[in-house]
Formats: C-alpha cells, sequence, structure tokens
C-alpha cells in the first residue's frame, strides 16, 4: 500500500511540473510561481482553464472591454492583477468581489470614465491600486472607502476635472499618491485631508495658478512633495507650505521668477529642495537662512545670472549644489555660510569668469566632486574653455589677482534742481573684476541696479532720479565694490520746490489746510532787515536817555547831603630794623561818593 501512495505522488508531481498542463492555450504559465500570462493575445474575454490556484495573472494588452460579477471568481487566490492597456470601459460593482487576497490591480491604460461604489469592495489587502492613463472625469464620494491597507494609488493622466471631499475616505494607510496630467484647476484641501499617513504627494503637469494656504496643512505625515510642470504657477504663497515636516520638495518647470523664501521658512526639517528649471534670476541675500538642515539644493536651469553675497547663508549642512547650465559669470565664496561642507558642486554649463572670485574653488579643484561634469573657463581669452581642475598650478598667480576698485572722474557733483526735474550723477570705476557699482541714498537707503521706483542705477553706475521732490535732497554716496574690496564718492543734491508748478487737487487741498492751521509766514529781504535794525537802535538809544534823565533829576533834588568823607588808616607794626626803617607814619585819603 504504501509503494502504491508514493508512486501516486509520483505521478502527480509529474504532471504539475508538466508544461502546459492545466494552462489556457493561449497564453504562458509558471507552475512553480503559480503564474500565468497572457500578455498581448488579443482575448476579448478572461480565458478559460486558468488553474484555480493562480497568484498572479497577467491579462495587459489585450482586447477585454469590461468586468463582470463572477468573471474572477474562480481565482481566490490572487495576489496580483494585471490588466493594464485593455479596452476596458466598465468595471461592474462585485467584479472583484471573491478577490480576497489581491494585493496588487493594475487598470492602467484603459477606458474608464466613472468607476461607480462597490468597485473594490473586499479588497481589504490591496496594497497598490493603479488607474492611470484612463478617461476618469470625477472621483466619486467613498470611491475607496474599503481599501484600508492600500499604499499606494496612481490616478494620474485622467480627463479628473473634480475631486470630492470624501473621494479619498478609507484611505487610512496611503503612502505615496499621483496625480498628473489632469484636468484640474484647484487642489482641495479637504480631499487631501483624509489622507492620514500619506508621506509622498506627487502633482505633476497640472492646470493649478496658485498653491492655496489650506492645500496641504492637514497632511503633518507628509514628507516628499513634488511640484512639477505647472506652467500657470507663478508664485508659491507664504503660508502654502505651512505646518508641513517635509523633508523633500521638489518645485521644477513652473513660471515662479524669485526663491520663495517666505514659503520656505516653514521647513525646518528641509534635506533636500529643487528649484530647477523655473526663471528665476537672482538668489538674495539670505534666502535660505532657516533651511538649517538642508543637504542637497539643486537650481539647475533656472536663467540665473546673479547669486548675491551670502545668498546660501545659514546652510551649515549644505553637501551638494547643483548650479548647472545657468548664466553665472562667477559663485564667490563669500555666498556661502562656509565651503567646508561642500562635497559636490555643479557650474557646469556657466559662462565662467576665471578670476579671483573662482581661487576658491580652483584651490579645491582636486578634491570637490563635480559630478563628472568639469566646470570650464569662458573668460578670458588665453584659458577660455580650459577646465579649472586641468589648471596648472602657475594660473594662480596670472589670472586669479584681484585689483580693488578705483573711482574715476572724483570732482564733485553738486547738484541744484526744482521739483519735478530729471537728477543724474555719474560714477564709473575701473577694476578687476569689474566692479558692482551702488548708491547710498540720504535715507540711507541702497539703490543697485535691479531696483524699482523714481530711483535706480543704470548701466555704468549712473544714479538717475526722476521726478525729483524736496525730500531727495542730501548726501548720495557712491559705493564700487569687487571681491577686492571698494572705493567711495561723494555727491550732493538740492531740490527747490518750482516756482511754476501746477498743483493737482489734492495738493491744493493739502495747501489750502495748511494755510487754515498754520500762521502766515511774511518773507525777509534787505529793506525789512534794515528798517527794524534802525527801529531797534532808535528804542534802545530812548530808553537810554531815559535813564540818565531819571538820574539826573534824582541827584539835584537829593539836598545839601554830605558826599565825602575822610579815611585814615596806618601800617601794621613789624618787627626788626628793616622793618623800623620803612615804617612811617599814618595815611589819609578822601574819598566822594557819586
Amino acid at each position: 500500500m504504501t509503494c502504491w501512495l508514493q508512486l501516486l505522488s509520483l505521478h502527480l508531481v509529474l504532471l504539475n511540473g508538466a508544461p502546459g498542463a492545466g494552462c489556457p492555450a493561449r497564453c504562458e504559465c509558471a507552475p512553480q510561481l503559480r503564474s500565468v500570462v497572457c500578455h498581448r493575445r488579443r482575448l476579448t474575454a478572461i480565458p478559460e482553464g486558468i488553474p484555480t490556484e493562480t497568484r498572479i495573472l497577467e491579462l495587459n494588452r489585450n482586447r477585454i472591454r469590461c468586468l463582470n460579477p463572477g468573471d474572477l471568481a474562480p481565482y481566490p487566490l490572487l495576489e496580483e492583477l494585471d490588466l493594464s492597456e485593455n479596452i476596458i470601459a466598465h468595471v461592474e460593482p462585485g467584479a472583484f468581489g471573491n478577490l480576497l487576497h489581491l494585493q496588487t490591480l493594475r487598470l492602467r491604460g484603459n477606458q474608464l470614465k466613472l468607476i461607480p461604489p462597490g468597485v473594490f469592495t473586499k479588497l481589504g489587502n490591496l496594497t497598490l491600486l493603479d488607474l492611470s492613463e484612463n478617461k476618469l472625469v470625477i472621483l466619486l464620494d467613498h470611491m475607496f472607502q474599503d481599501l484600508r491597507n492600500l499604499k499606494r494609488l496612481e490616478v494620474g493622466d485622467n480627463d479628473l476635472v473634480f475631486i470630492s471631499q470624501r473621494a479619498f475616505s478609507g484611505l487610512l494607510a496611503l503612502e505615496e499618491l499621483t496625480l498628473e496630467r489632469c484636468n484640474l484647476t484647484t487642489l482641495s484641501g479637504e480631499s487631501l485631508a483624509h489622507l492620514q499617513s500619506l508621506g509622498a504627494l506627487r502633482l505633476r503637469y497640472l492646470g493649478i495658478p496658485a498653491l492655496e494656504e489650506h492645500n496641504f496643512r492637514r497632511l503633518p505625515g507628509l514628507l516628499h512633495l513634488e511640484i512639477d510642470n505647472w506652467p500657470l504657477l507663478e508664485e508659491v504663497a507664504a503660508s502654502s507650505l505651512q505646518g508641513l515636516n517635509l523633508s523633500s520638495l521638489s518645485v521644477t518647470y513652473t513660471n515662479i521668477s524669485a526663491v520663495p523664501a517666505a514659503a520656505l521658512r516653514h521647513l525646518a526639517y528641509l534635506t533636500s529642495l529643487n528649484l530647477s528649471y523655473n526663471p528665476i534670476s537672482t538668489v538674495p541675500r539670505g534666502s535660505f537662512r532657516d533651511l538649517v538642515r538642508l543637504r542637497e539644493l539643486h537650481l539647475a536651469g533656472a536663467l540665473l545670472a546673479v547669486v548675491e553675497p551670502q545668498a546660501f547663508l545659514g546652510l551649515r549642512q549644505i553637501r551638494l549644489l547643483n548650479l548647472s547650465n545657468n548664466l553665472l559669470a562667477t559663485l564667490e565664496e563669500s555666498t556661502f555660510h562656509s565651503v567646508n561642507t561642500l562635497e559636490t558642486l555643479r557650474v557646469d554649463g556657466n559662462p565662467l569668469a576665471c578670476d579671483c572670485r573662482l581661487l576658491w574653488i580652483v584651490q579645491r579643484r582636486k578634491t570637490l566632486n563635480f559630478d563628472g561634469r568639469l566646470p570650464s573657463c569662458a573668460t578670458p581669452a588665453e584659458v577660455r574653455g580650459d577646465a579649472l581642475r586641468a589648471l596648472p598650478d602657475s594660473t594662480l598667480f596670472e589670472y586669479f589677482v584681484c585689483r580693488k576698485p578705483k573711482i574715476r572722474e572724483r570732482r564733485l557733483q553738486h547738484v541744484t534742481a526744482t521739483e519735478g526735474q530729471a537728477v543724474s550723477f555719474f560714477c564709473r570705476a575701473e577694476g578687476e573684476p569689474e566692479p558692482s557699482i551702488a548708491w547710498v541714498t540720504p535715507q540711507h537707503q541702497v539703490v543697485t541696479g535691479a531696483s524699482g521706483g523714481r530711483t535706480r542705477v543704470l548701466l555704468g553706475g549712473t544714479l538717475e532720479i526722476r521726478e525729483a521732490q524736496a525730500q531727495d535732497s542730501g548726501t548720495y554716496v557712491c559705493v564700487a565694490s569687487n571681491a577686492g574690496g571698494n572705493d567711495t564718492y561723494f555727491a550732493t543734491l538740492m531740490v527747490h520746490p518750482g516756482a511754476n508748478r501746477t498743483l493737482g487737487p489734492g495738493e491744493a487741498g493739502d495747501l489750502a489746510a495748511r494755510n487754515d492751521t498754520q500762521p502766515p509766514r511774511f518773507p525777509l529781504d534787505l529793506t525789512t532787515i534794515l528798517v527794524s535794525t534802525a527801529m531797534g537802535c532808535i528804542t534802545f538809544l530812548g530808553v537810554v536817555l531815559f535813564c540818565f534823565l531819571l538820574l539826573f533829576v534824582w541827584s539835584r533834588g537829593r539836598g545839601q547831603h554830605k558826599s565825602n568823607f575822610s579815611v585814615e588808616y596806618s601800617f601794621r607794626k613789624v618787627d626788626g630794623p628793616a622793618a623800623a626803617a620803612g615804617q612811617g607814619g599814618a595815611r589819609k585819603f578822601n574819598m566822594k561818593m557819586i
């Protein structure tokens, strides 16, 4: 009996291992993996003959049109089901009702326009759901209600125009969500609020014009946020990222033209930041001062022309800096909090001027990692095209030397103007590298070429004041600076009120109000001063004569009083013969009282 049992067991093993046993004619089966692959077989329905113990079923790239209840009921042990790139337009509720062990479901690249409630009922073990590249228009309330263990959801590349507020309710374990290539014009913070475990959110190719304050406020666990290809996004509001504890943020291929410093101020735990491929031309001082944990910063292809001194102030742990493919002529050491932590630097693709401002890179050229893309010189002509790493040490004393700025034509400029006139002050400086010119106004405001308003610095360093006003009067300081030092120059301006200037309606009202509240002012000229002086002198002389007259009358009427007296005195007696010889008698003199 035992021998018969052994032979029967061996026969069953041979049957299970035989190729093609229990497998549909147009599919490939792997019994050891319990998988059935019916890839690209032009199937219009689920084929018959699939083993009931199958765990992996691939039916992608076929012509299946719909899924009805019972179509997949014979395969309760399925763990992975791939129905991608069919022409499925309808999925009836209960179509997956018997797949209690299903973990991965792919419906990518079909014709689904609407998924009714109940389609994903009983899929409590599902961890990945891919609905991308369909024609979904709306995500209904409670659409994913029973997917309590779902960790990754792909709904990108659809025709979505609206996501209801409770569409994501029930997704308690969702960690990754991707929304891309949709027709969404707004992002509902109420919809995302149900995703308490969300760790990564990818928002790509969307026509949303702004990030609102409440979009991500209720996602405390979000660590990675990616915003990519939002052509209508021009600004990141200061409070749009408030409340997040992001470790990675990527905002690329948008239309923002400035570093969103106010929004970044709240991200104290950020370690990676990517602002590449945005039309950002300048990195101002202290743009990242609050990102004390930042280790990677990417600003590639961002049209950068200027990185101001101390632009990277506060980045104490920076390891990787990518500024490739911009318009930078230099990158000074003063832009960093410290260059000692820097390990990888990408400045290739920039028209670099090899002068003393890049000396710190040349000195570290053998230890810095350029990620295989060596930066090269654009100027001067003698080293054009040469890689910084290949430059010999002898060039350090020939090209990497600075010359302090010197302002030419230092003659004093004292300008007197009338209100409303345009005023210009000239300031020309020479040095190596070429100095930058800035002006300091009497109000201690720094005016540069990037400044706006009535006062601005033109190319060449000329200060232009349009429509000069009285408060513009004072001393202006021209400051020419480069890596070698700076030089200063002073100019003065006096602005007088315009005599024939026509007052506007508002100015006329203000003038009338001042005339009612202020005492009248009298102009002073030479005649007025002479008359006032003469009247003062006459008054003073009259008072003096009057006093003398009173004294004269009093002295005449005082009577026969004694007006003089005699005083007699004698010297003190001193011992000794010398004193006795010089000692005389008593002395007398008369004194008269006046």
